[in-house]
């Protein structure tokens, strides 16, 4: 995202604590006088010098693994934190972008789920501190353009990956991949029927720009419509790397959703967006960076 917004001529303050994050994804940015970066929990009170036009709210730990590593720090990011963003906003006379989830769909009982859907959410369950976060996020964030006309942006993403994630991050395609590159066994929770639309970090990047800049308050549904079972997506990066690690089962997680794909109708008519990327192209881009992450290649 920050790449995206200097290449376009705007000037960013990113502020990250670095919980889940490496300040090695934006080393490339830190000499340039147009980007400026915090180490700082937005949890707490959030200052920025100068003048501000957009308050990207983009923070928190997306990791199943996290969840139960840092349950505490997700649920303040999603409430305090998004409170604290909507403040720097509203002072500034600022658009207010927040990142949500499809995590807000729950195990849906409606497929695909559309915008209106207003999910399955088991609220004290594992998954629970980062589903109700981000749904208490986006009643907030609602309540401050309803309340103080305060204009808001808000994006439901699905399933985003791609290069700069973390080989240990916790999430399913870089799990496989890491897996597969060092000849591990591929770890497939429950029998592997279980089915995700995973869109390309590229992709989502386009998506939600093109809902920031537009009048459209949302929420809306960024992600790929192409759905996948968890054994298919074993398989591209079986093949996508060349491995040949064997695919072993574990017990499911507690709560997992069963099946999730966006309903696109929203984002294609009123942002005329679209994923373009497949999972094939993205998995080998994916997996072209992780290998150099993992044999610590620059």
């Amino acid at each position: 995202m920050c790449d995206a917004l200097l290449e376009r001529g705007d000037e960013v303050v990113c502020i990250d604590n670095l919980v889940t994050g490496s300040i090695t994804n934006v080393e490339h940015l830190l000499d340039r006088s147009d980007f400026t970066f915090l180490e700082h929990d937005v949890s707490n009170h959030i200052e920025v010098e100068g003048d501000v036009d957009r308050v990207m709210h983009l923070a928190s730990p997306a990791s199943p693994v996290d969840f139960d590593r840092i349950p505490i720090q997700i649920l303040k990011v999603g409430g305090l934190g998004t409170h604290n963003g909507l403040g720097l906003a509203r002072a500034n006379n600022a658009r207010f972008f927040l990142a949500s989830t499809s995590e807000v769909y729950g195990d849906p009982e409606q497929h695909p789920q559309p915008e209106t859907y207003w999910g399955n959410v088991n609220p004290i369950g594992p998954r629970g501190v980062y589903d109700e976060a981000k749904r208490f996020a986006e009643a907030i964030t609602m309540a401050y353009h309803r309340h103080h006309g305060l204009e808001v942006r808000v994006v439901r993403i699905f399933n985003t990956y791609g290069p700069r994630m973390r080989p240990d991050d916790g999430r399913v395609v870089s799990n496989f991949i890491s897996q597969a590159l060092q000849g591990e066994a591929i770890t497939v929770y429950g029998d592997g029927s279980q089915s995700r639309s995973f869109c390309y970090v590229d992709d989502q990047i386009r998506g939600q720009l093109a809902l920031l800049d537009s009048e459209h308050t949302g929420p809306i549904n960024i992600g790929n419509d192409v759905e996948f079972t968890m054994l298919e997506l074993a398989e591209v990066v079986l093949r996508v790397t060349n491995s040949s690690s064997e695919i072993v089962f574990a017990a499911l997680p507690k709560d997992d959703p069963t099946r999730r794909r966006p309903d696109l109708t929203e984002a294609t008519t009123k942002l005329s967006w679209k994923p373009t990327v497949t999972l094939e192209e993205g998995v080998a881009s994916t997996a072209e960076y992780l290998e150099r992450v993992i044999s610590g290649r620059p």
